[in-house]
């Protein structure tokens, strides 16, 4: 296995890998798995497969029943997979709860790794062609055909490996510099210059599809840099064969709390609610900004070794040991960057 080192960056964290050991073979940070279907036989195939979703919680109990019921409301074929970040609000009890024919597995993690180790835990369990959803927990999703708007645009446009919505309410609604592409009656917004560094110049991934072809190319999201979003836009449009863009299609809303009066998880929830309520659990465990900061000087390394040859656009990941093994993986990055949510993240563990 080839790994990349720079300079002091790594040195000073020599002994803080060696306590994680992240990649030793028996480290298992998967707490629990219900499948309610054979992943592994079903994984040899994968045509005509529905879409896989996979979705990820970490507490905010409420806002997740809110919005994932509504996912659940549709009609629509999908195969979906559920991974519990450790929380430590209920939402596992609730997500037990569910019997929906289409959820597949269920899975809690016994510690809060950030954000990338569980999508790329569920993007190691696709079928080799199916497309692949990852949808935010505090995306409501209003139309009710999201699914098959998706399909459309990458049907017509066979050049678009990643779609996206826009952000929508709360947060200021806001797009980088695109290019409108048509055909007939369908279109979508591709994304223009996915500039590496540039603020918001990238498709954000509340609710976001990649083509099967795209990911043969670029493998996971970067468990190097951990940049999610940013440095998968950038990554596709202009180290890969695809585009990236926007779908006007589908709206969203990003509420980002339910009241504890209108939550509908009131019967499963045993917090303390005048010490913490689930959103408190969620907001003061989030440590993606810190992140952003500490380790922005990875992400831009990520990108000048690309520019320079020194790696291609496929990302390998600690779920699948082969991609390891025959693709530059910066393991010293990686166990830094697990490391942060791990120290961060996982403070109420233990509390009553």
């Amino acid at each position: 296995m080839k790994q990349l080192f720079s300079g002091d960056k790594v040195t000073s964290f020599t002994e803080t890998v060696k306590e994680i050991d992240l990649f030793n073979k028996d480290t298992n940070y998967i707490e629990k798995i219900e499948n309610t279907a054979s992943i592994d036989t079903e994984k040899k195939s994968g045509l005509n497969n529905p879409p896989f979703i996979n979705y990820v919680t970490f507490n905010r109990m409420g806002l997740t029943i809110r919005n994932l019921n509504n996912i659940l409301d549709s009609e629509e074929d999908f195969e979906m997979h559920i991974v519990d970040s450790s929380s430590i609000d209920n939402s596992w009890d609730y997500i037990q709860s569910l019997t929906d024919k289409r959820i597949k597995s269920k899975t809690r993690l016994r510690m809060n790794l950030g954000p990338i180790y569980p999508v790329n835990f569920s993007l190691a369990k696709r079928k080799p062609d199916q497309y692949f959803f990852t949808i935010d927990s505090d995306t409501y999703i209003k139309t009710k055909n999201w699914i098959s708007c998706f399909m459309e645009v990458f049907e017509a446009f066979p050049e678009v490996g990643l779609l996206g919505v826009m952000r929508d309410k709360p947060y200021p609604r806001y797009m980088p510099a695109i290019i409108p592409r048509v055909k007939g009656d369908l279109s979508y917004l591709e994304l223009k210059n996915a500039a590496v560094g540039a603020d918001l110049d990238f498709v954000p991934g509340q609710l976001q599809c990649l083509r099967p072809e795209l990911i043969r190319e670029i493998g996971y999201w970067s468990e190097e840099n951990g940049y999610g979003d940013a440095e998968l836009s950038p990554r596709v449009v202009h180290y890969t064969s695809f585009k990236a863009g926007f779908l006007t299609t589908v709206e969203i809303d990003m509420t980002q709390s339910v009241s504890c009066d209108e939550c509908q998880g009131k019967d499963l929830c045993q917090l303390n609610k005048s010490v913490n309520t689930c959103y408190f659990l969620s907001k003061s465990l989030n440590f993606n900004e810190s992140f952003a900061q500490k380790f922005r000087w990875k992400y831009l390394e990520t990108f000048n070794e690309l520019e320079e040859g020194k790696r291609t656009a496929y990302c390998a990941s600690v779920h699948d040991p082969e991609s390891i093994r025959k693709y530059l993986y910066n393991q010293t990055w990686a166990a830094e960057n697990f490391e942060h949510y791990i120290k961060n993240s996982n403070k109420y563990r233990n509390q009553p």
